[in-house]
């Protein structure tokens, strides 16, 4: 019993040290979900998930309202994943963008390659907003944006390590 008594009075000593206006994270209330949303919309920063306010992403043209649709393809080099294939839709501007996000071993692994980034539409059976990029080391990569809405379109992308004969390349979902 006493030990109990010892450990109740050590308790309640630790326990009048520690201040009773400390915050520690997670504490308050939570932001306003409109508050989250702006901040993520802002940042610039490129990402796996792709994200349409990133420098490149801009230079390209890509709406800031757009978001993936259908699932992600890969493109595989010797059986290896070495980059993800998205497609993304504009509400706003009303147009498909394909991207292409090159994983990070693959660009450790052979320095310099070749990266295409389009929209395939199946109803006219033509690659659309191809853009191209030769000898480069960069991760993202999209296409142009294609009036591609009432079709049924996939994202396209290749890639090709220097000193490769050939391209490697991967399609995301097909999306009607």
């Amino acid at each position: 019993m006493r030990h109990l008594k010892t450990a109740t009075a050590a308790l309640a000593f630790a326990f009048a040290l520690v201040p009773a206006a400390v915050a520690t994270a997670g504490t308050g209330p939570a932001p306003a979900p409109t508050t989250r949303t702006a901040t993520a919309a802002t940042s610039t920063a490129p990402t796996a998930a792709g994200n349409p306010a990133s420098l490149r992403a801009r230079a390209a043209g890509v709406c800031a309202d757009a978001y993936q649709i259908g699932t992600t393809g890969y493109v595989k080099r010797a059986g290896a994943n070495v980059a993800s294939v998205k497609q993304f839709y504009s509400p706003s501007c009303g147009k498909n963008y394909g991207y292409v996000w090159v994983w990070d071993s693959f660009r450790d692994a052979v320095g310099d390659y070749d990266v295409t980034s389009a929209v395939y539409s199946y109803s006219r059976d033509e690659v659309l907003g191809k853009h191209s990029w030769t000898n480069t080391d960069g991760q993202e990569f999209w296409s142009s944006g294609t009036t591609t809405v009432n079709e049924c379109t996939a994202a396209s992308g290749t890639v090709r390590a220097a000193g490769d004969p050939a391209p490697v390349g991967g399609y995301s979902s097909k999306r009607c």
